[in-house]
């Protein structure tokens, strides 16, 4: 804390008008990373806020009232420090944000760009709501118990809603390329709207993926070739060239063997669709990265682990 009370008393009148300023105009901050580090020197002196270090890379919060979705959406943007030309800034969209402080997001990045092992991406970490099993499926169709009927509603966000506010809040009227990524339930949601929207996307990362999402429960008539409402999508879309697409499984994502063959659904899901994306004309080594964990499960530590495997394939330097 400062010692010197009037000397404090300045400098805090002074911050407050810097930081009303930086409100209105937080562009100028990320363009100008020596000011912004000073700001938050000032800061600290004064006991202002919490800094644990200098970091090189910007997180906020931004708290969405979608119209779409009736409900306040949080998003964690993680905005690289001191990109000067920001049209050449890659986005990455995340769904299941919330979980991004488990799995060390904010860390991961700063050290493989710090390492020269990524190019800066600016990360945009979609909370969930309270009606996940809604807002994620396929906006096509809901899944044959009627989940996933929000998903349309979720893509109009995205493109309505969040696109948008990114795009004013940080002044970045457009980015170099787009990606979206996702978990479970939120990568076969991440991989429905890339693939709907190819000409918006680049890259799209589905770890353990819920690719099973079918029209048919197992015992209604379930068709393996025919019901599987994303493998059918992929088969009746059209081929896209540009569109890049990293799947992960683990050995241990799950125990469901539904057509007895020896692999579990979720890898067996997986290595389908590739399958499919092969035979609409998708390279499997070019465009195409299977990353499966031998130990991995259905959860954000394992994820953690093949996080840094997609970051490295989409902006590898």
């Amino acid at each position: 804390m400062c010692s010197n009370e009037g000397l404090c008393l300045k400098f805090q009148g002074l911050i407050q008008i810097y930081f009303l300023l930086a409100q209105k105009q937080k562009e100028y901050l990320r363009k100008q990373p020596s000011t912004l580090i000073i700001f938050k020197r000032l800061c600290l002196y004064l006991g202002l806020m919490h800094v644990e270090k200098i970091a090189t890379l910007l997180k906020e919060t931004l708290n969405i009232k979608s119209e779409w979705l009736q409900r306040t959406v949080v998003a964690d943007c993680y905005l690289p420090n001191g990109i000067k030309n920001a049209d050449q800034l890659s986005l990455l969209l995340i769904n299941d944000g919330q979980d991004m402080e488990k799995l060390g997001l904010a860390t991961m990045l700063e050290e493989m760009v710090a390492s020269n092992e990524i190019e800066p991406v600016f990360c945009v970490a979609i909370h969930a709501g309270p009606e996940r099993k809604m807002e994620y499926g396929t906006a096509i169709t809901p899944d044959y118990l009627q989940r996933g009927a929000l998903a349309k509603k979720y893509t109009q966000f995205i493109f309505e809603e969040l696109l948008p506010l990114i795009r004013s809040t940080y002044q970045i009227p457009s980015f170099k390329d787009k990606s979206f990524a996702g978990f479970s339930l939120g990568g076969l949601s991440a991989l429905d709207v890339v693939w709907n929207h190819p000409h918006e996307f680049v890259n799209v990362g589905i770890f353990s993926g819920s690719l099973w999402w079918r029209t048919k429960s197992l015992d209604d008539n379930y068709n393996e070739d025919t019901d599987r409402i994303m493998h059918a999508q992929v088969r009746n879309g059209q081929y896209h060239p540009w569109l890049r697409f990293f799947f992960e499984t683990g050995t241990l994502d799950e125990t469901m063997d539904r057509n007895k063959n020896g692999i579990i659904d979720s890898i067996d899901d997986t290595l389908s669709l590739i399958d499919e994306l092969a035979n609409k004309g998708y390279n499997k080594k070019e465009n195409i990265y299977y990353l499966e964990l031998p130990d991995g499960k259905h959860d954000v530590a394992t994820w953690a682990r093949a996080m840094p495997a997609f970051l490295k394939w989409c902006w590898g330097k």
